[in-house]
């Protein structure tokens, strides 16, 4: 089984390409799905957050409302980081598991899709990474557009909490430019794709 790495900003495409990976036959193991499923009740992350942040950080189902938990941790990177060794360590075992149970069913290609793939150490459970780039300000207007927050506050989002795209290139084996069109992506991306394949065939 072959593990690609999928990483990337906020608003810089990563999606996109998983979309493309999936429809060439990739399971697909998307680490923001597998985060919410960190903070349910009853995960050994939910008591941990609700001890360090407060009760205040719960909706009135009592699961933890993340729009309350976001201010509060994007706002100052001490708070961040005491959130990241919470659910970090804990989202890897989760994805250890889910990619064990892949290769017991016998798949042959794994997308991790992940932002967070080398802040939180996961790349080791890849067998390559890939990375998606884009300036900033359109990554910004991107996720603006599909999240209804303003481009400023997703801008510093950016540029507070999330590693340097550069540092992100320079430890990836590909990168992927999606500031053009879709087609321009999806033709990188299969560009790639058979360039793995080819790789795996000939054993190199």
């Amino acid at each position: 089984m072959c593990v690609i790495g999928l990483t990337g900003g906020i608003g810089t495409g990563k999606s996109v390409v998983a979309g493309i990976l999936s429809e060439e036959g990739a399971l697909i193991l998307d680490a923001d799905r597998l985060g919410h499923e960190v903070y349910l009740p009853g995960r050994p992350a939910y008591d941990d957050i609700v001890d360090e942040f407060g009760r205040g950080v719960l909706a009135e189902d009592g699961t933890i409302d993340r729009k309350k938990l976001g201010p509060i941790v994007f706002g100052d990177p001490a708070k961040l980081a005491k959130l990241n060794a919470i659910t970090h360590p804990r989202m890897k075992e989760m994805m250890r598991a889910k990619l064990a149970e892949a290769e017991r069913e016998g798949t042959r290609f794994v997308v991790l899709e992940a932002a967070l793939l080398f802040d939180a150490s996961w790349d080791d459970l890849t067998d390559e990474v890939w990375v998606t780039v884009v300036d900033a300000e359109t990554a910004a207007r991107r996720a603006s557009e599909r999240s209804g927050i303003p481009v400023e506050q997703v801008l510093e989002r950016i540029q507070k909490a999330q590693m340097a795209s550069d540092e992100r290139i320079r430890r990836s084996d590909v990168v992927l430019d999606t500031s053009g069109t879709v087609e321009d992506t999806r033709r990188r991306t299969l560009e790639a794709w058979r360039e793995l394949e080819r790789k795996l065939t000939s054993g190199g």
